[in-house]
């Protein structure tokens, strides 16, 4: 009786052993390929004496302008025929002259926002000393 039942418990274990093992699933991994933006973009807020607020983004690379201003977005495209930075298209103009921020429309010839940057400092001169 002993060895059977030494037997049973042994067939037992051997079943048990052989029966948990599965076929294992590698695991798949995707890997998505994110596009790396290579553009030259800056993003400025300006906000006027009024408080009112302005976001520009401009994308070197595209000669492209996005305004933000109101809750409203404006897309504008490059003007090379202007001076400094100006992009516009049929209804809008911004342009960044001599730190004159400037955002108007311009069939109406209405400003809707303007800034006048203060003249940042630069080191005074150093005299030579004899």
């Amino acid at each position: 009786m002993k060895n059977l039942l030494t037997s049973i418990l042994f067939g037992l274990a051997i079943l048990s052993s052989t029966a948990c093992k599965h076929p294992s699933k590698e695991a798949e991994t995707v890997t998505t390929a994110t596009p790396e933006n290579t553009d030259d973009i800056s993003k400025d807020v300006y906000v006027d004496s009024y408080g009112e607020k302005i976001e520009v983004t401009i994308n070197r690379t595209k000669n492209t302008a996005t305004v933000h201003l109101n809750g409203k977005t404006y897309d504008l495209k490059k003007s090379d025929a202007l001076p400094e930075y100006t992009a516009s298209n049929e209804e809008y103009q911004y342009s960044e002259i001599k730190g004159n921020i400037t955002f108007l429309k311009k069939n109406v010839d209405m400003v809707l926002f303007h800034l006048k940057q203060a003249k940042k400092e630069s080191a005074p001169a150093k005299m030579a000393s004899y």
